[in-house]
């Protein structure tokens, strides 16, 4: 049995579903336990979690004191249910935060396969499936514990709901009965987890096919397919307690902080310094969807040609409608475009299965040329990461890009041979070593890329008793928060002053811009300070060097 005949087995045969689960497994876990706590948004989501476990409330969301009312609170539930398992919150480490993302990414490349065997066939939704798990955005997702893999999941649902009720239609057949239900859990799950992004892109699918199927016979009558009642109530009981109880507590603050003061703002303008023009998710689509990025690009003609196909047509209109919406919001983030990326697989795989991957004509010429561009260029960001940052070879770093120049010597034969199926397992299987290298070996082995650690450990080893208490002036990152206790304080350099004068064993973190007024306002307090611990690193949220001293009180 030849290879191909090998994978149109397995893709049709009960074990392709556990086959699955451990490639994301052996794709996602590197890292998980290693990567320290990285800023912003993942640390300030897993210390919100851990203060929900610490004080018991499960409605408000809180970052130390200040109210946190940017997203909803399922992501927060599910990191704080996942601690309530496994353990005390101040005992556990980020990578039990780090557990619904996991699972999230996981759930979503089934998902994904799931959708494919609707739209395509088992072959074309396996190989949809491994391309959605290389995927390098949704392997740093999986890594973090943020929302992004869980809402991807809950798309999904969706989705794979919809695409049930399409195909049944083109079929003139009825719905499957659990499809409105599977919809609707979908929507409720996914509101509650990142608010208004599953509804949209959803809504937009939806949008999109009523405009495009013209003809009486091709239309989906989708509000009667959705039975909006009862099945929408299901949405509500799942989003409206917690809408309501949070109102309730906040005196309607949670509404009027998420939208006027997250939500409209990152439609008006670039937020947090997040700012870029259209084009933005196209110009690094290369990378972000790296190594599965050269079958998208190389499927693009084929999908064109095939637009009028209904299984194409409907992955176009999850696909471009969304696509749209993302490049005109101005506030962007390389995850943000994450929603549409099954879209692309799914059609790259059908492309890929059909032979319409291959390198015929200009296009394909230059697709591949550029891909390998960004290939080496990524591998050669892995190779010089240590020199740059730390100044020493990371052999994690280098032995990561040389996995990718194999990664895409590799899976460039494949192409040149015309092997379908094995060029998506050929990128599912080496980007293994390419993200185990990274993730497991040369990010945390950095020195000076986490410099909350460093103070951490610092810390641990100048401070008296498990949690000292700790004033930080300057530098202001939520993993110092994670890594040394949510009493930890902020202030400018009199107040790191104020709680060493106050507390005998306080500890007082201060970057360099704010060393003179503490040591001042040391001094005109009387207080003798033991020589500095001084701690020295690449502050990575702000792109500079930043060096911290830390100090405490001279032994009597």
């Amino acid at each position: 049995m030849g290879f191909a005949a090998q994978f149109a087995a397995l893709a049709r045969g009960p074990r392709v579903w556990g086959l699955l689960a451990l490639l994301c497994l052996a794709i996602f876990v590197s890292g998980l336990f290693t990567l320290p706590p990285l800023d912003r948004d993942e640390s300030r989501f897993a210390q919100a979690s851990r203060q929900m476990v610490e004080t018991g409330d499960w409605v408000d969301i809180r970052f130390q004191e200040t109210a946190r009312h940017k997203k909803p609170v399922g992501i927060y539930w599910l990191q704080a249910t996942a601690v309530s398992l496994i353990g005390e919150p101040g005992a556990n480490p980020i990578w039990v935060y780090r557990l619904p993302s996991l699972l999230g990414a996981g759930v979503a490349v089934l998902l994904c396969f799931a959708i494919g065997r609707v739209l395509f066939g088992a072959e074309t939704a396996l190989a949809a499936a491994l391309l959605l798990a290389s995927a390098l955005v949704l392997g740093v997702e999986a890594r973090l514990a943020k929302t992004d893999a869980v809402q991807l999941a809950c798309l999904l649902v969706t989705q794979l709901a919809l695409a049930r009720i399409y195909t049944a239609s083109r079929k003139r057949e009825a719905a499957p009965r659990m499809a409105p239900w599977l919809f609707w859990l979908g929507i409720g799950i996914g509101s509650l987890v990142k608010g208004p992004i599953v509804p949209m892109v959803a809504g937009l699918t939806i949008a999109s096919l009523a405009v495009v199927d013209r003809k009486a016979a091709d239309r989906v009558r989708w509000w009667q397919a959705l039975r909006p009642f009862p099945t929408a109530l299901l949405a509500l009981a799942i989003v409206l307690p917690w809408l309501v109880a949070i109102s309730l507590a906040t005196h309607g603050g949670f509404m009027r902080e998420s939208v006027g003061g997250d939500l409209v703002p990152k439609l008006l303008a670039g937020e947090e310094s997040h700012g870029a023009p259209p084009g933005y998710y196209l110009a690094l689509f290369t990378l972000t969807f790296w190594p599965s990025s050269l079958v998208a690009l190389l499927a693009i003609p084929w999908v064109w040609q095939q637009r009028r196909q209904a299984a194409i047509r409907f992955c176009l209109a999850w696909l471009i409608p969304a696509w749209l919406v993302f490049e005109a919001i101005p506030t962007k983030l390389p995850h943000y475009s994450l929603p549409t990326y099954p879209a692309i697989a799914l059609l790259a795989a059908a492309a890929l299965m059909a032979g319409g991957v291959r390198l015929a004509g200009l296009w394909a010429r230059l697709a591949l040329g550029w891909w390998l561009l960004v290939t080496l260029a990524l591998a050669a960001g892995l190779g010089s990461f240590g020199f740059v940052i730390d100044g020493r070879p990371l052999w994690g770093g280098i032995l990561a890009g040389v996995a990718a120049v194999l990664l895409g010597g590799a899976a460039t034969w494949a192409i040149l041979r015309d092997h379908r199926q094995l060029l998506v397992v050929v990128l599912a299987a080496l980007v293994i070593p390419v993200y185990g290298l990274t993730f497991q070996m040369a990010l945390p082995a950095s020195e000076g890329f986490w410099l909350s650690r460093a103070a951490g450990q610092a810390v641990a080893a100048a401070g008296e008793g498990d949690h000292p208490l700790v004033a930080a002036a300057g530098y202001t990152e939520p993993s110092l928060v994670f890594a040394l206790g949510t009493a930890t304080r902020f202030v400018r350099g009199a107040g790191a002053a104020d709680l060493l004068a106050q507390n005998e064993a306080a500890l007082a973190l201060v970057e360099t811009a704010h060393r003179g007024e503490f040591e001042r306002q040391a001094a005109a307090r009387g207080l003798v300070l033991a020589p500095p611990v001084m701690i020295e690193g690449f502050n990575y949220s702000r792109g500079k060097r930043t060096v911290l001293a830390l100090y405490r009180k001279a032994a009597p």
